[in-house]
């Protein structure tokens, strides 16, 4: 093990701004801003195992509201530090921007290259303590708000394990090496808007990490729910792209996998076709989540079409379309880059999309250059996938001639609204809002409940058509669909036109029982694959009709929960009449109003897409053609559903 101590660690400005404005440093102080502490905390794991320092990394969510992390890389280290006379240790957590990533003998490639990290967690945390195990010891320091409490301690290991401090009493060993680092902290309730961490929003965090990093096990354990999982995957990217096309039928057996390496890089890639119809590329830059993607990603895209493009080309395989897109060659793969550079230039604080100039060609270079000897060494699996890209030429020259097929009925028809819409007055989308409900019924109900200057009415005629199982020819034939995308007024896919859109809010209003849930699921699906923008834009809505009505006297109350009704019910008494909404149609439109339409008193549930990948792989498991993975799916996650209303 080489020497890492206190020399190593540099500083370059102090923790002054944090909490004033912490927006700057973790995005916002919302759910998002939250999860993005034990981010900053595991990614200083992951960069010493991939310095060769760790192997396994422990998260564990406490009932107390805090989060412990631990790993088993050297440990931070305690020494005094030679020019600034403090312990290492103290340093890190108490310095922006300080640490040894800055120093390239110590870490050649890191993810944490602005210097925000537990530096941050500090400052935000309301407390937080740090372990380090070094040397046959525990060595810890506590903090309150990014400020020292009593200064470096240290106990012997065994003595530790025989009878820890009171002050370590809640922090448990949970590897067994004799070194590594421990982070227990409690972000602060006066700087986010809830401290309570999300299970699932974690692991798939985790389980991203351990796809990127084979060698490194990571277990997250949750303590209020007795949930638990521990992530290794050898199979590493093959086995990412496998997982996340879990849910489509595959064109060829085995994902196609490259690693390349250069002077200060690493390009690795895999990809494996299937039947469905969209494009899933998951890209990371030094175990970073690029969701918005960068030059890197459009290396591997360009390189990619190269590639199929010229074998198509060389095989005199072009026929049948006029030519084969880059949009053509990506239909159904799925993807996942992983590009380890020096020193990336991320676009925004948040570190969601590469900008080095230099990735592009260098991604480029190493796809093409790969891809050109696969396949010449694997002609018939080359073969295949130019079929899928020639398939896909065919429906998109279709699916063309469907859309203006759409155009030309609407021009022909005036370019009128669909019938069944009850518009409304306004023409402001900044104020407009279009409710979609299920049946004639509740369509009924929801037009008299309505405020008609800016709320306006789309009744479904029965269940949308899945798109998921569905080609863009038959989707754009469906009479729903079209309506759907008439009163939208933005077109769909490549065609989309923000600008165009005629409501600012799409709120989707179904019954509160399973037929709802599943137009709810079918009209998600159309908005995922068809109008994405209109989700990542904030304009998707689910509206929360109550289950029950309670009253006692002249006291009314609406309640969205088994456990509210119980709560309700007895503080009003024994006597209290409870009414089961199981429809929105059997509310009268007063009722409706007043609990589901009206902007003051509704509830609303805003769509958002937390990771793009995990909701493209649940689309396509439960809404895709294969039976096996969305039965395994139901029998994992039915013990988590609380109520069902049949």
């Amino acid at each position: 093990m080489e020497n890492y101590d206190s020399s190593q660690i540099q500083i370059l400005e102090g923790l002054k701004a944090v909490r004033k404005v912490p927006g700057m440093y973790i995005g916002s102080t919302d759910e998002r801003g939250l999860h993005h502490l034990v981010y900053e905390v595991v990614d200083n794991g992951v960069d010493e195992a991939i310095a060769g320092y760790a192997k396994s990394i422990y998260i564990s969510l406490n009932k107390d509201s805090s989060v412990t992390v631990e790993d088993d890389g050297r440990g931070i280290p305690v020494d005094i530090h030679p020019k600034y006379g403090r312990p290492g240790l103290e340093i890190v957590l108490t310095e922006l921007h300080s640490g040894a990533k800055f120093d390239k003998k110590v870490y050649k490639i890191t993810g944490g290259l602005h210097g925000v990290g537990v530096h941050v967690v500090n400052a935000l945390s309301s407390r937080l303590t740090a372990v380090v195990k070094r040397d046959e010891k525990i060595y810890w320091e506590s903090f309150e708000r990014g400020v020292p409490q009593g200064g470096l301690r240290s106990i012997p290991l065994q003595q530790f394990l025989k009878s820890p401090p009171q002050e370590l009493a809640n922090i448990k060993l949970k590897l067994d090496q004799g070194h590594g680092t421990i982070i227990h902290f409690y972000p602060d309730p006066e700087i986010f808007e809830t401290t309570e961490f999300n299970y699932n929003t974690l692991l798939e965090r985790a389980r991203d990490l351990a796809f990127l990093n084979p060698a490194i096990t990571i277990t997250i354990e949750d303590t209020r729910s007795d949930q638990k999982e521990t992530l290794h995957y050898e199979g590493g990217l093959s086995e990412f792209v496998k997982y996340l096309g879990e849910g489509y039928n595959a064109v060829h057996r085995d994902p196609i996998y490259s690693r390349s390496e250069g002077e200060g890089y690493v390009v690795e890639f895999a990809f494996q076709y299937t039947t469905g119809v969209s494009e899933t590329l998951e890209s990371f830059v030094n175990n970073i989540n690029t969701v918005e993607g960068g030059t890197h990603v459009a290396g591997f895209r360009a390189g990619l079409s190269r590639v199929i493009q010229d074998y198509a080309k060389n095989k005199n395989m072009i026929k049948g379309v006029e030519s084969i897109t880059g949009d053509d060659v990506r239909e159904g793969i799925v993807a996942v880059l992983h590009l380890k550079i020096p020193e990336p230039q991320f676009e925004g604080q948040t570190k969601s999309k590469l900008g080095n100039s230099e990735a592009r060609g260098i991604v480029q270079s190493a796809t093409e250059g790969y891809l050109k000897d696969y396949f010449e060494s694997y002609p018939n699996i080359a073969d295949l996938i130019v079929k899928r890209a020639l398939a896909a030429a065919a429906a998109r020259e279709a699916s063309r001639k469907a859309r203006e097929l759409v155009r030309r009925k609407s021009a022909l028809e005036g370019g009128g609204l669909p019938g069944k819409l009850a518009d409304c007055s306004s023409s402001d989308p900044e104020k407009t809002e279009l409710y979609i409900v299920e049946g004639d019924s509740a369509g009924g109900s929801a037009k008299q409940a309505r405020n008609r200057e800016f709320q306006a009415i789309l009744p479904l005629r029965g269940k949308i058509l899945n798109v998921e199982k569905s080609t863009d020819v038959k989707t754009l034939g469906n009479q729903v669909i079209r309506d759907l995308i008439t009163a939208l007024g933005t077109n769909i896919k490549d065609d989309l036109e923000l600008s165009k859109l005629r409501y600012g809010k799409i709120i989707i209003m179904t019954d509160a029982d399973v037929d709802g849930a599943h137009i709810r699921t079918l009209l998600l699906t159309f908005f995922y694959r068809y109008a994405r923008e209109l989700i990542t834009n904030g304009r998707i809505f689910f509206a929360q009709p109550p289950l029950y009505r309670v009253q006692k006297g002249d006291k009314v109350a609406y309640v969205y929960s088994e456990k509210d009704k119980d709560e309700i019910s007895r503080k009003m008494g024994n006597n209290a009449v409870i009414q089961r909404f199981k429809g929105l149609g059997e509310m009268n439109p007063s009722q409706l109003w007043e609990t589901t339409m009206k902007p003051e008193t509704r509830k609303l549930v805003e769509v958002t897409i937390e990771d793009a990948a995990s909701a493209d792989r649940l689309f396509s498991i439960l809404m895709g053609d294969k039976v096996e993975p969305r039965r395994r799916f139901i029998e994992e996650n039915a013990k988590f559903v609380t109520n069902i209303d049949l």
